[in-house]
């Protein structure tokens, strides 16, 4: 009798750690990602029904859309796609970013990524640059209107 019990545990333990494993819409592992392939997500790309890929990461932002301070119709027409680019080139800010971790539901499948990593390096290195030339561009700016001030003003002080 102890014996049917404990195959009771035995076999309930097997059914729990299997539904971790579930294919249901997308696949599981046992730190509960969901990966959704392009496929998937692809389907994904109406107003009633809208995901994005950011970063590999795959979110749900329908009930985002009509919030969205750009307008629902920039979220549209990136749906069911990569809007990785897109999200970058906006420049969102860092409660933006925060904001859409709200909305994650899992990650791009890993057949699906993108097999280049040299453009994420290219990525960071063009996003450090700009954080200097920010600076740089407006400081060279006035300087040359400083210098033609200058001299505008010593040719009619001397006629």
């Amino acid at each position: 009798m102890n014996e049917e019990i404990n195959d009771n545990l035995i076999n309930t333990e097997d059914v729990s750690t299997g539904n971790a494993n579930v294919k249901e819409n997308g696949e599981t592992t046992e730190n509960c990602v969901q990966y959704y392939t392009l496929e998937e997500i692809r389907a994904h790309n109406m107003c009633k029904d809208t995901w994005l890929i950011i970063h590999d990461k795959v979110y749900d932002v329908t009930y985002f859309l009509e919030e969205h301070p750009g307008g629902e119709e920039v979220l549209l027409e990136q749906a069911g796609a990569d809007a990785t680019e897109s999200f970058e080139d906006v420049g969102h800010s860092t409660d933006a970013r925060e904001m859409l971790e709200q909305y994650y539901i899992g990650e791009l499948h890993m057949d699906d990524r993108k097999k280049d990593t040299g453009t994420e390096a290219c990525a960071t290195s063009s996003g450090e640059s700009s954080s200097w030339t920010m600076w740089l561009i407006p400081a060279i700016a006035a300087a040359v209107v400083g210098i033609m001030y200058r001299y505008y003003m010593l040719e009619h002080k001397s006629s």
